[in-house]
């Protein structure tokens, strides 16, 4: 298996991040797994390397409540830089509100996926995975 798109987690839970990141590499399919504390830093990752395809995230597990920009915040930011980006970037919400509220506004936002409550076991990330593989395949 060719090791061909980059994982990214934005989420402020460094233990949350380990793991999923663990997990990730331990399925021996990602290329590289980015992590970001907050919003803010991932969105400026993604606008400092808008035209660089190769180290943008193809999938992104965002979460909701985090300090500075949380995920709702990015979706909105990242919705105006969406049109400007090399590459179809695929976004899961992650997050352990269980709050209808809160899934109900991810679902009304096309550009998120799905939305998934933590924790996240590791056969969810590999359906995640294969999902984006055979999506990818697709367009090829």
């Amino acid at each position: 298996m060719k090791k061909n798109f980059n994982f990214c987690i934005v989420d402020d839970d460094d233990i949350y991040q380990f793991t999923i990141k663990k997990t990730i590499q331990s399925l021996n399919y990602a290329k590289s797994v980015l992590a970001f504390s907050d919003g803010e830093e991932a969105l400026q990752f993604m606008m400092d390397n808008i035209s660089n395809e190769e180290d943008l995230p193809d999938i992104i597990l965002l979460d909701i409540n985090m300090p500075i920009m949380d995920g709702f915040q990015f979706m909105d930011e990242f919705i105006k830089i969406k049109p400007k980006l090399s590459k179809k970037i695929t976004i899961y919400m992650a997050s352990s509100s269980v709050d209808e509220t809160d899934i109900k506004k991810a679902h009304q936002i096309s550009e998120i996926s799905d939305y998934i409550i933590k924790p996240i076991k590791q056969g969810k990330i590999k359906s995640i995975i294969e999902v984006y593989l055979n999506d990818k395949e697709e367009t090829e």
